[in-house]
């Protein structure tokens, strides 16, 4: 059990269920605090506790609307700050914008570097994340940046399935790392599925490199958007003669005609992280599970507060 002594635990309004989870891991409550909206829409933010000298974590995940859930945190670190703080940390569940982190053609802004100024701005001393879409936007960061894997958290689960004839698949290269890394702890093969994006949120499937015929397959993603991508490397691998499809993805965002396309494929089984709050029902989405980080996350937040290795979180 953690001492509350000067380390103390809040949570914006995004995923508070995450962030109790959190909390009850180590032995905690939530920090006291008022965050409520004016009439105008603006955010208020006061904390009842006593934060002078203190190690302070925010829970945060910037999903749903992102801009709102933004303001709100950099607001909470700037209060903290004023109020002397000795260190703050955003542990932030999700990081928006992340999918524009270089300059892919003329007159775009990089918005995850951005994201990463303003933070930095706010007061932050550390960032806490889990499965970043793009490992270099640690380097977008002055302070020191955690970016922990879901990895370990899928891994305990497949095993428990016992799943025979495996294949991981990367749906793009991108992903290649990721895979790769199941693979090994499965003793599975790997497999790439080759795709163009052809505009945002729009991508065309070219092939699958690697044996999957009359093999159980896993299909490995940091991001599930609008599911455009996940479904044609399902349909794919059904035609090359995979027998079972599952996914592991991390942060399940489920926009536009996302669940449809997921419900209507010969997907088995999607499994997701609380690091999104899944904002539908079961009979929606039958086909989606979803494993809680807040473990990880909890270990996490203890070792950085005891200035201890993170490492040993990344299996």
């Amino acid at each position: 059990m953690l001492s509350n002594n000067k380390f103390l635990l809040f949570s914006g309004s995004s995923n508070k269920k995450l962030a109790n989870e959190i909390a009850t891991h180590l032995h905690m409550k939530l920090g006291q605090s008022v965050l409520d909206v004016f009439s105008d829409g603006e955010i208020r933010f006061q904390s009842h506790e006593n934060v002078r000298g203190a190690d302070v974590f925010i829970i945060q995940s910037l999903c749903s609307d992102s801009n709102f859930n933004i303001m709100e945190l950099l607001l909470m670190a700037d209060a903290f700050k004023r109020a002397s703080a000795r260190r703050i940390t955003a542990v932030i569940t999700y990081y928006a914008y992340a999918r524009q982190d270089r300059k892919d053609r003329p007159r775009v802004a990089i918005s995850a570097r951005l994201l990463a100024d303003l933070l930095e701005t706010a007061g932050f001393s550390r960032v806490l994340t889990i499965d970043l879409h793009a490992t270099q936007i640690q380097g977008f960061f002055n302070i020191p940046v955690d970016n922990l894997m879901a990895l370990p958290v899928f891994i305990t689960h497949f095993k428990k399935m016992k799943l025979k004839d495996l294949v991981i698949v990367s749906p793009d290269a991108g992903g290649v790392e990721r895979a790769r890394l199941f693979a090994q702890k499965l003793n599975a093969d790997l497999a790439i599925a080759d795709k163009r994006r052809t505009a945002p949120n729009v991508a065309e499937l070219m092939h699958i490199i690697g044996e999957v015929e009359g093999k159980n397959a896993i299909i490995v993603d940091d991001i599930i958007d609008t599911a455009g991508t996940i479904s044609e490397s399902i349909k794919a691998l059904k035609k090359k003669g995979a027998k079972r499809i599952f996914t592991a993805c991390t942060h399940g965002i489920f926009s536009g005609q996302a669940l449809s396309r997921i419900n209507e494929s010969p997907l088995e089984k999607i499994y997701i992280t609380d690091s999104i709050p899944l904002h539908c029902s079961q009979e929606q989405c039958p086909k989606i599970e979803v494993l809680s980080v807040a473990g990880l996350f909890a270990e996490a937040i203890e070792s950085i507060h005891k200035e201890t290795s993170v490492s040993k979180l990344f299996l």
